[in-house]
């Protein structure tokens, strides 16, 4: 083939593809595609804008709730009137706020969601559950100790019928759910709160006593411990076991090395430490509502410093991290330890704790 022949079978080729090229913008410029790619644009704008309100909502329903005065919540209650504000209304004024916090906040109760964003949350349930253990020991010490005067005294209907409900699965999506039943027992709450300062009925009492208030500290002392050695354990610890000190004739039903290693796995990290701060956010507000429902036995004991320090250290756990993530750097390098920062604040303010029953109990 000469080169005539060669250029006239390239220019054929040429034109060949010039006309292949025009049937395609013809077929992709056609009304019917147009339509096919306009909704498929709009298929996927819509999932980009869906993904953007899934994940702003995920950012706001994960903000932790602020704290709240205690005393003006229960003068809310009590429709303004100080003089209403007899012994116990605070405390249990608390209980009641704590609990709506937890069902009204931004999205609701997230722990039992099923549908996103709620659902691809994890760090609000684990705070949800930190905060409703303290409800849980909090209603118990009104159950058992707070409403009752002595060992043999009638415990109060409202309140018997108010904690067994805060001890129900915090997970159920339904039948019943969850909300019901903490409803349930909010509403049980309800009840005796207004009976307490109701002259007529003398069965709704709130007996401030030393040796109460005790038992409840005892309480809040081992939340805090466990607390403070699961932070602790995200750098991983060898122990010591101490589980039998101090008593030669103690036993425990199975044998236990004398020193253990215990971790935190890294994907539970944020779980435990979100559950602190959701632990140390009720319980603040609890105590405030202590330091108001006790005041005569604190100053008496000369107690009432002890008791500001505990809630200034649980203060300090709330503050903000400005991180998006919980950093888990070892105890003296160079990166922060989230966990390290929180067990050293709930570590302190256990020792305070101590301290407290120690003075309620002497003085």
């Amino acid at each position: 083939m000469n080169w005539m022949e060669r250029a006239g079978s390239g220019a054929w080729r040429l034109v060949e593809s010039f006309k292949a090229l025009l049937w395609r913008l013809k077929e992709l410029y056609h009304p019917a595609n147009l339509k096919q790619r306009g909704l498929f644009q709009s298929t996927l704008l819509l999932l980009a804008a869906a993904l953007v309100i899934v994940l702003a909502l995920g950012w706001y329903w994960s903000r932790p709730p602020e704290p709240f005065d205690v005393r003006e919540v229960a003068l809310q209650r009590v429709g303004g009137d100080p003089a209403r504000l007899v012994v116990g209304t605070v405390y249990t004024s608390t209980l009641i706020h704590i609990g709506e916090v937890l069902l009204d906040k931004p999205g609701g109760y997230l722990s039992n969601d099923v549908m996103p964003p709620g659902v691809w949350l994890d760090n609000m349930p684990n705070w949800e559950y930190g905060a409703l253990v303290m409800l849980r020991d909090g209603a118990a010490a009104l159950r058992n100790h707070f409403a009752r005067s002595q060992s043999q005294s009638v415990e109060d209907k409202a309140l018997a019928e108010a904690e067994p409900r805060f001890n129900f699965r915090n997970d159920s999506w339904m039948f019943p759910a969850t909300e019901n039943e903490y409803r349930r027992g909010l509403k049980a709450l309800d009840d005796y709160l207004q009976r307490l300062d109701d002259a007529g009925q003398q069965q709704a009492q709130f007996y401030a006593r030393a040796d109460n208030l005790r038992y409840y500290l005892e309480i809040v002392e081992k939340r805090l411990g466990s607390l403070s050695q699961r932070l602790s354990a995200s750098v991983g610890q060898l122990r010591i076991n101490t589980d039998l000190a101090g008593d030669s004739a103690a036993r425990q039903s199975t044998g236990v090395g004398e020193a253990v290693i215990v971790k935190t796995p890294w994907l539970q990290l944020d779980d435990v430490f979100y559950e602190a701060r959701g632990a140390t956010w009720a319980l603040l507000e609890l105590l405030r509502a202590v330091e108001y429902d006790f005041a005569a036995i604190l100053k008496k004991k000369n107690a009432l410093v002890s008791l500001r320090q505990i809630v200034r250290e649980l203060e300090e756990a709330q503050q903000p991290t400005f991180s998006p993530v919980i950093l888990n750097g070892s105890g003296f390098g160079i990166f922060a330890n989230y966990s390290l920062t929180m067990a050293n604040y709930i570590a302190r303010a256990t020792a305070a704790v101590i301290d407290l029953r120690d003075l309620l109990q002497k003085g």
